[in-house]
């Protein structure tokens, strides 16, 4: 880590965790950041669900709720940006406090509640995102909607000419019986509806969904079969966990979802075996935990073509993403591997 990333984390983490993260906008937003640019090597070219990507590692959705920061996260090294969760009308989230530092266990948990200020605010900052960029929609539904199934397809319709991907979010566990989403026939149906509006576009995107980390092996399969059925175009594994399985922080207990280094293993275990389930047909993201090239190098082993970060950033800073990419590269080339697509799924049997 940089001394310029050691100070500035250093005075982020005096602040409350939320308001540090409004600060580190508002730092990339005024360009003090410093900003690598893209990071990228032959090995680290790949695919993902047809998306040329110069690298395989994304920004996971939560850091850029509202889309206001797309220039700069373009710069910042990221093979690709997932900004949102984005629902159709503007919503306040939960009660503060909901965001926590669990610094004993490189871990953060959160309570928002799909805070963020609806589709009609994010669309025109899409409309002028950086072409050059990799950058998709997390897709949300309001916590008071009478109809969730047509609040993602309704954000897809008004944002998704903007996008090279969109995420349809039913994993997070701070909106009401919205993790119910994932049962095999309400999936199906709103999976059906966000479908219809993609075939609908001038430009098909590829649709994602994104999934929990707490389902048994029965509801995994149910929605690997599901995912395959409906034309999905990858899985996302996983959102937060709402375990607490071996926590030492003295907020262990708090409400929400937990992500960062305690949920590395649950998410990749469950990567594992979406890998099995779909025998490697289906594109995957492999997300939770990651904080190093190795861990990243893990998640692809295990079946990921791509990986999401976001947690660690909040005890590594920036500079976190042009170091996971070296050791990538690193350890692929260590290992005899010419690609990252060479190396997805190679080591799955060890998580399962």
């Amino acid at each position: 880590m940089s001394l310029m990333d050691r100070i500035g984390l250093g005075l982020l983490h005096r602040l409350d965790p939320e308001r540090a993260h409004g600060v580190a906008l508002w730092a990339l937003r005024s360009g003090l950041a410093p900003l690598p640019g893209e990071i990228t090597s032959d090995r680290l070219r790949t695919e993902l669900a047809g998306i040329r990507l110069a690298n395989p590692i994304g920004l996971a959705a939560g850091f850029d709720k509202n889309a206001v920061a797309l220039s700069p996260l373009a710069k910042a090294g990221f093979g690709f940006v997932e900004v949102g969760a984005i629902t159709p009308r503007p919503q306040p989230g939960n009660p503060k406090p909901r965001l926590f530092r669990l610094a004993e266990d490189h871990a953060v948990i959160n309570r928002f509640g799909f805070n963020n200020e609806g589709m009609e605010a994010a669309e025109p900052r899409l409309a002028v995102r950086p072409t050059e960029a990799v950058i998709g929609l997390n897709l949300g539904a309001n916590k008071d909607s009478t109809n969730r199934a047509d609040d993602f397809a309704g954000v897809l319709a008004h944002c998704g000419a903007h996008l090279d991907f969109a995420t349809v979010n039913v994993s997070s566990p701070n909106t009401e019986k919205l993790r119910d989403l994932q049962g095999g026939a309400a999936l199906r149906a709103l999976l059906a509806g966000v479908m219809e509006v993609r075939d609908g576009m001038e430009r098909r995107i590829p649709v994602f969904l994104k999934i929990a980390p707490d389902l048994s092996d029965d509801e995994l399969a149910e929605v690997a079969g599901v995912a395959q059925e409906t034309n999905v175009s990858a899985i996302i594994a996983t959102n937060t966990t709402l375990s607490r399985d071996g926590l030492q922080s003295a907020q262990a207990q708090e409400a929400g979802g937990l992500s960062g280094a305690p949920l590395f293993e649950r998410s990749t275990r469950v990567l594992a075996r979406l890998s099995q389930l779909t025998e490697g047909k289906m594109p995957l993201v492999g997300v939770g935990g990651i904080s190093s090239g190795q861990d990243a190098f893990q998640k692809v082993l295990a079946g990921a073509s791509a990986v999401q970060l976001y947690s660690a950033l909040v005890y590594e800073g920036l500079g976190l993403v042009g170091r996971i990419a070296r050791e990538l590269d690193q350890l692929l080339e260590q290992n005899g591997y010419a690609t990252v697509a060479e190396a997805v799924s190679t080591g799955r049997d060890r998580w399962l």
